[in-house]
């Protein structure tokens, strides 16, 4: 079997050949050259040359639809930039770990594929590509009905009916002694810490109706919205004991997928005061909890917090039976 090769990956996967330059491709989807640019450049791709033959059919179509919404004024140029720009970048990471995990079950670690090894891959993936493009877009719409969701429920609409802050219950869990560990595993070791680590917090996080908006290697980033939700996350989450947590409840201003916000920074504070195997809390999240007998609240030392303050955390339990 030959290697394949990038000319046959493309086909594979793309499912045109490319038949379009530049001008082409804007001229017949009814788009300005300079906005076609604008939003091949959001969307992750490289800038080529005006005489290059590139693009396919599918690239006209997608941009017609996009000329289209403009046309009926459903979206404006600069929101149709940062959609694109957020398609771009979950979708890169998307196929470039989906192709790494691929990779990695097929072909034999710790040595170099042959050409059949390479040909067995794409011969997997021409079997596998329809049923995953189907669960994509069925993940994607449930995806998308969950945050609306999220969103209309904890919303506060301005006075234009725009959503901005939201109160929300922010989280940071991280794992302890990541560099000394680092230092200790190799390459393929480390990776699966950081794979099982994120692994576990996704299906906690999950698991509790949270969001997990963001993993940083040793640290993930997650919300609820509720706090009882953020603490029952929490005490799932460190109970093997190689995690600190910190959590914070207050407004935060959702953006570009992810969160920002003086509540998210004291989220990030509270995670620094935590020891290994506990959780601390702030004030605002621990009175959100007052009365719930699932929890034990425990008032620890007030202390400063960079670029907040003083602040008054409180180390989170579960109830003992």
């Amino acid at each position: 079997m030959n290697r394949p090769t990038a000319e046959e990956i493309d086909r594979l996967l793309v499912g045109m050949p490319a038949r379009h330059t530049k001008a082409e491709v804007s001229a017949e989807a009814g788009v300005s050259p300079a906005l076609a640019e604008r939003i091949w450049r959001a969307l992750g791709f490289a800038s080529l040359a005006d005489d290059a033959v590139a693009f396919s059919d599918g690239d006209v179509d997608a941009l017609r639809r996009v000329s289209r919404m403009l046309g009926n004024g459903l979206l404006d140029e600069p929101t149709v930039i940062r959609m694109a720009r957020a398609l771009g970048q979950t979708t890169a990471r998307l196929a470039q770990w989906q192709a790494e995990i691929m990779i990695g079950a097929m072909l034999p670690p710790g040595e170099r594929p042959s050409d059949d090894d390479l040909g067995r891959v794409l011969d997997t993936a021409r079997l596998l590509l329809p049923d995953f493009e189907q669960v994509l877009i069925h993940v994607w719409r449930a995806q998308l009905a969950a945050a609306g969701t999220r969103l209309l429920s904890v919303a506060d609409l301005d006075e234009e009916n725009i959503p901005a802050r939201v109160s929300i219950a922010v989280g940071f869990a991280d794992l302890v002694s990541f560099t000394r560990r680092a230092r200790e595993l190799d390459e393929r070791e480390l990776a699966a810490l950081v794979e099982g680590f994120e692994a576990r917090a996704s299906d906690v996080v999950a698991a509790h109706g949270g969001r997990l908006v963001k993993t940083l290697g040793d640290e993930v980033l997650f919300t609820a919205q509720t706090p009882a939700d953020a603490a029952a996350i929490a005490l799932d989450l460190v109970e093997p004991g190689d995690l600190r947590i910190g959590l914070a409840y207050g407004p935060v201003l959702p953006m570009m997928g992810d969160v920002f916000g003086t509540t998210v920074n004291l989220a990030a504070r509270l995670t620094a005061i935590a020891r290994p195997g506990t959780i601390v809390v702030d004030a605002e999240l621990a009175e959100g909890l007052d009365g719930d007998t699932s929890f034990e609240l425990r008032r620890i030392r007030r202390r400063p917090a960079r670029g907040i303050g003083m602040v008054q955390p409180y180390a989170l339990r579960r109830s003992s039976p």
